[in-house]
């Protein structure tokens, strides 16, 4: 999928913990864990807007949009 998802990487700059962030945001653990490994299909607008406040970030440091990356996070080959 073209959208890399980069909670992980926001969470670890706010030193924060997904179940922390899950608390805060109103949704269950398990959905931010889903929406770190990007294995989601959408994002609610609120959600965004509510993890963007929380982690006092933009939804860009969050979703990155990378045409033609069609392999799996993490997978340099091609």
């Amino acid at each position: 999928m073209p959208i890399i998802v980069n909670l992980d990487v926001m969470l670890a700059r706010r030193k924060m913990r997904s179940r922390e962030l899950a608390e805060h945001v109103g949704i269950t653990e398990q959905n931010i864990s889903l929406l770190k490994s990007g294995k989601v299909r959408g994002v609610r607008f609120d959600t965004l807007a509510a993890i963007c406040r929380v982690l006092d970030c933009q939804p860009g440091d969050l979703l990155v949009y990378a045409p033609g990356d069609d392999a799996p996070a993490g997978d340099t080959d091609g």
